[in-house]
């Protein structure tokens, strides 16, 4: 039986990250790959190669993305894979995904924290869990990256349409056109965007342009999935294709039981959450 949040706090965090998401929501995705590969492999690399295939049409999917909080472990595998399946710089500031700890106080107040963008885990005592004490009503991880959005503000402020939404629903960086302007971070409302810093690390080579998560998009358009996904040991993030009915991310979506990030904005992310009720991020 997997722990309530509640229980979560009188446990420790610690405790919960050895069963957290052994039943989470079991009767809304089921166990086993999502989407286009399976889930949990030990590392991107481990992914089963594609099968020869016909070449990749971006009007025949629609991706959508599912992050389970009741879940995740806080590990930061997925940032290490991240970093290393896109060639983020390793500073810390530079992130595609990133994972934050929310402690959710009895006044509705959130406290977070994210050292080192989550890449190497959380402390089983975080200072912030102990500075709420027993004013702390929730606590979980929160994985984040760029939501995708169907309504994205980023591409409409962009001078030289360097950020653009491709067919399949993924916003994307053209870097050869894009002069790191800058007012695209500016649009953003989920802190998803950087500009590269010249050093040895460039996702495309380029320095002083803007990178986000793509849903590593390299990968998907090979029938592969996001290298986040592939190493996540507990299942906690996975991709989907909404135009497969049957595919278990877009049932989990149709159910209405997921959530997304500040929907008041009008944004329409593609990116969904399990267990966030009450936050809007």
């Amino acid at each position: 039986m997997s722990l309530t949040r509640r229980r979560f706090l009188e446990s420790g965090l610690a405790a919960c990250a050895g069963i957290a998401g052994a039943q989470a929501i079991a009767s809304l995705l089921p166990s086993g790959g999502v989407g286009i590969a399976a889930a949990g492999d030990a590392s991107p690399a481990a992914s089963p190669a594609p099968s020869a295939s016909p070449p990749y049409d971006p009007h025949a999917h629609s991706w959508a993305f599912l992050v389970d909080t009741t879940r995740c472990i806080g590990c930061g595998r997925c940032v290490d894979a991240c970093k290393n399946e896109n060639n983020v710089p390793d500073d810390p500031e530079f992130n595609r995904t990133w994972v934050e700890l929310h402690v959710v106080e009895s006044n509705g107040t959130v406290l977070v924290t994210s050292p080192d963008g989550g890449i190497h885990g959380f402390p089983p005592e975080p200072p912030e869990l102990a500075a709420a004490g027993a004013t702390a009503s929730q606590a979980y991880f929160v994985p984040r990256l760029c939501m995708q959005c169907d309504n994205p503000p980023c591409t409409s402020v962009c001078p030289v349409s360097a950020t653009y939404k491709s067919p399949d629903g993924v916003v994307l960086v053209d870097q050869d056109r894009c002069i790191g302007c800058g007012y695209c971070i500016l649009a953003c409302p989920y802190g998803a965007r950087y500009i590269v810093p010249s050093g040895g690390n460039t996702p495309m080579g380029s320095a002083g342009v803007v990178d986000k998560c793509t849903f590593c998009y390299q990968r998907i358009t090979k029938g592969m999935s996001p290298a986040c996904v592939a190493v996540c040991p507990v299942e906690a993030r996975r991709i989907g294709d909404q135009k497969d009915p049957t595919d278990p991310v877009t049932i989990a979506i149709k159910t209405g039981r997921t959530q997304v990030m500040k929907p008041e904005l009008g944004t329409k992310p593609r990116v969904h959450y399990v267990g966030i009720e009450g936050e809007v991020g």
